[in-house]
Formats: C-alpha cells, sequence, structure tokens
C-alpha cells in the first residue's frame, strides 16, 4: 500500500500511522492511536522497574583471630544476604603484627567460601589490597528468587 493511501485511512479514522519497523524494505507501518501508545509503554516500563531487583554488595568484616561462635554468626549473617540475592564481600582486617601472617586470613576465607559452597559462587579468590584481604561471593543462579 502506498504511504498516501495509508495517511488517508488513518485520517479517516482519526488516528496515526506509525513506523513500526523503518529499516525493511518496504517499510511496515499501523495505524494507532501513538498517544495511547505513548502511554501503555510507560505503564509497562514503571512496572517492569518495579519488579526488578537491584543487586546489592554487602559487606562482613571479620579479624584473622575470630573466634567460632563470633565467624558462625557472620556466616549466618553472609547465607542472609545471598539468599536475598546480594552480593557479598567478605574481608579481613590485618593489624600490627597479624601483616606476618597473611596466611590465616585467606584460610579463613576459603572455609567462609567453603561452607557458603551450596547458595553461592566464590566470584575473586582471596586477594590482599593493603591491610585488608577479601574475596567476592555472588548467589548461584538455582538460588535466585
Amino acid at each position: 500500500m502506498s504511504v498516501k493511501a495509508a495517511l488517508e485511512i488513518a485520517m479517516e479514522k482519526d488516528l496515526d500511522l506509525v513506523k513500526i519497523a523503518p529499516g525493511s524494505t518496504p517499510p511496515v507501518c499501523k495505524i494507532m492511536d501513538y498517544g495511547k501508545f505513548r502511554f501503555e509503554q510507560s505503564k509497562k516500563e514503571k512496572e517492569a522497574k518495579k519488579n526488578q531487583h537491584i543487586v546489592e554488595v554487602k559487606e562482613i568484616r571479620m579479624s584473622p583471630g575470630i573466634g567460632e561462635n563470633d565467624f558462625n554468626v557472620k556466616l549466618k549473617n553472609a547465607q542472609k544476604f545471598i539468599h536475598d540475592g546480594d552480593r557479598v564481600k567478605v574481608s579481613v582486617r590485618f593489624r600490627g603484627r597479624e601483616m606476618a601472617h597473611t596466611n590465616l586470613g585467606e584460610i579463613l576465607l576459603r572455609d567462609f567460601a567453603e561452607k557458603c559452597s551450596e547458595i553461592a559462587v566464590l566470584d575473586k579468590d582471596p586477594k590482599l589490597e593493603g591491610r585488608n584481604m577479601s574475596m567476592f561471593l555472588s548467589p548461584k543462579a538455582s538460588s535466585n528468587k
């Protein structure tokens, strides 16, 4: 159909002629109420934005000499964050002479990752940055909501 004929039909029905696929040959057009179409699109976008979950990075801090019960509390908190769909940054802070025993911090982080392995994936291996050693855990694809 020619553009002129399509425009005449659209004018008769008091609607707009909208190009759906201008890049194709011939261009694909549709007769519709453009104002209503834009309103529906914005409504869909708002709805999609509302249902979207923003992934946050939660941080768990420990020291190399952490007690077993404190470690378990931190572990439970991290597992709760992971169940909620957030990434977790687990870091060990070394103070003073603890810097000489950074291997203890790495063992602690690897143990932490192993205990979270059912629900989380290790994103970044433990890495020493200044006085902190940190690693990232993110939820496994099956544990997301």
